[in-house]
Order: structure tokens, then C-alpha cells, then sequence
């Protein structure tokens, strides 16, 4: 095993923030829609792979790289509304597993299409401020970890606002806590659901946009951004966003570490290693486990009238 000094320990932490905010991105965007309209979507990590290979394909016209962003996460905000208008509103009285089956299916269609459109071959997309590696009291970082992190910061912060701060946001909220409350009230849901779609796709291709130059650009690099994006909104009960955003950054430093110091083949691993302990931490206890049985309550599942956003 090799020697790791402090520096080497506070690298291994930072890019793993890098990496976990990253996940939280994804994370808020399956929050954002379950909360609004109960759905568990499972193509999340499918607008990731959009805004991503669209900011390739625009950047590629020759646009500024501003703009090329710019222009993806509208294309992508553009394709997540018409997945809420072809596939989950003529479905929304459907059951739950029926849904779930419809967003799965959504994303395959989605990475057929990305197929035919792009191929098999990976892109590549710039980095924001080409230079050399910044070093932080030892840690040698690339500049574009250092927008991963500022721009999940700038998104969450942008996000709490518009939730907290404007009529809009509050009627999200609304829809979250209770919606047949909201309809009474005059919000319309339908419309809310439709932005919760807009919103939850812009933050899986803002996510996409900034990770690309770390790594290639394919048509399937959505599917375990998507599932590792999943695990952290279970981490947050799929309507928790601080506990999300927690949970997300302690992955990424849990696979940072497990990679650095022990192989990197358990990064993957790792990620529904967490999953599985989750859910079993929610489904039984502890002294049930170990065959200790005493007179629980069920656990109420999170429902629609859950924690907002």
C-alpha cells in the first residue's frame, strides 16, 4: 500500500466534494419531481448524458462555450418538458410501479435516440479555464473540480431562493406538501408538475455540463450518474434536500477515499453498497437484525404530502 501524507488525504477529500456535488445535482432533480408529483423518474440520469453531449454538439458550431451551455440546458429544460407532457401526464392516474416501468422505459428511448444521433464514439468538451492544476495546502486540483464545486453551490443556493423567495417556488412547495390543498387554494398542479420536470432535466444537464471535461461524453454515461444520483435522494427519503446534499457529498468522499487508498474498482461497487444498507436501514432495525425482535411501528412511507423541496 502506498504512503499518503495530509496533502495527499485533503486531495483525496476535496475531489471527492467535486464528485458528491455532482451527485447531489442529480439528486435534487429526483427530489424536486417526487416531491411535486410522486414519481420516481428513473431517466434523471438521461438529461445528465443531454446537457452534456448537446454543450458538445453546440460548442462544436463553433458557439462561445457560454453560450453553448446555455444553449443545452435549454434544449435539455425543453426535453424534460415533453417527457412530462408525452409520457407522465397521459399515465398520472396510473399505479406507482406503472409509472416507475414508464420512466425506465423513457430512458431507453431517450439513449437509443442519443445512439442514433451520436454514435458509439466519446466527445470531448473543453475545460471552463483551461491552466494548470491549482494546489490548496498540498492538494494538486484541476480548475474544473473547482467549478464542479462553485456551481453546485451557486444551483443550490440558486434553488433555495427560488423555493423560499418567490410566489412560483412557493407554489411548488405547495404541491409538495399537500396537493389537493394547492388545487383548492387555485394552483394549478398540472402546471407544477411541469416545472418540477423543467427544473429537475436543467439540474441533470447542468450536472452533465460540468463533469464532462473531466471525463468523455458518451450516450450511455447517464445510466450510473442516474443510479448513484438515486441513491442519494434515497439517502434524503427522496424528499429531504439538506439530508440529500449531505448524503451526496459523503459518497463521493466515501469512493474518493475507497478508491485512493484501497482499489479503484469499489467506487462503482460502493455506491449500491450504500443503497442496500439504506434500505435496509429503513425496512428493519437493528436489533431485528440480529434476530432481537420487539413491537415496532411501520415506518410511514414518504408520500406526496412529504417535505418540500
Amino acid at each position: 500500500m502506498p504512503q499518503f501524507n495530509l496533502s495527499d488525504y485533503l486531495q483525496l477529500f476535496v475531489s471527492g466534494v467535486s464528485t458528491g456535488s455532482i451527485y447531489v445535482l442529480i439528486a435534487m432533480g429526483l427530489i424536486t419531481i417526487y416531491s411535486v408529483t410522486g414519481v420516481i423518474n428513473m431517466a434523471q440520469g438521461e438529461f445528465v448524458m443531454l446537457g452534456a453531449m448537446g454543450a458538445v454538439m453546440l460548442q462544436r458550431l463553433h458557439l462561445p462555450l457560454g453560450v453553448a451551455i446555455a444553449g443545452s440546458v435549454a434544449l435539455a429544460m425543453l426535453g424534460g418538458a415533453l417527457v412530462y407532457r408525452l409520457t407522465i401526464r397521459p399515465a398520472r392516474n396510473a399505479a406507482d410501479v406503472t409509472l416507475i416501468i414508464i420512466t425506465i422505459g423513457t430512458a431507453i428511448a431517450i439513449r437509443g435516440l442519443a445512439l442514433l444521433a451520436w454514435g458509439t464514439a466519446s466527445q470531448s468538451l473543453p475545460e471552463f479555464t483551461p491552466g494548470p492544476p491549482v494546489n490548496i495546502w498540498g492538494a494538486v486540483l484541476s480548475r474544473q473540480r473547482l467549478w464542479i464545486m462553485g456551481m453546485a453551490g451557486v444551483v443550490l443556493l440558486a434553488l433555495y431562493l427560488f423555493f423560499q423567495g418567490t410566489l412560483l417556488g412557493k407554489a411548488v412547495r405547495a404541491c409538495a406538501v399537500n396537493r389537493r390543498a394547492a388545487e383548492l387554494a387555485g394552483i394549478d398542479s398540472t402546471a407544477m408538475a411541469l416545472l418540477a420536470y423543467t427544473i429537475s432535466a436543467a439540474l441533470g444537464a447542468v450536472a452533465g455540463i460540468v463533469i464532462a471535461p473531466l471525463t468523455l461524453v458518451s450516450y450511455d454515461m447517464g445510466l450510473a450518474l442516474g443510479l448513484k444520483g438515486f441513491v442519494v435522494a434515497i439517502m434524503g427519503s427522496m424528499v429531504n434536500a439538506p439530508a440529500a446534499v449531505i448524503g451526496g457529498v459523503l459518497l463521493g468522499v466515501i469512493e474518493s477515499f475507497a478508491s485512493g487508498l484501497v482499489s479503484s474498482g469499489l467506487k462503482d461497487a460502493l455506491a449500491y453498497v450504500v443503497l442496500f444498507v439504506v434500505l435496509l436501514a429503513r425496512t428493519t432495525s437493528l436489533p431485528a437484525l440480529f434476530g432481537i425482535h420487539r413491537r415496532m411501528g411501520t415506518p410511514r412511507a414518504a408520500t406526496r404530502e412529504g417535505t418540500a423541496p
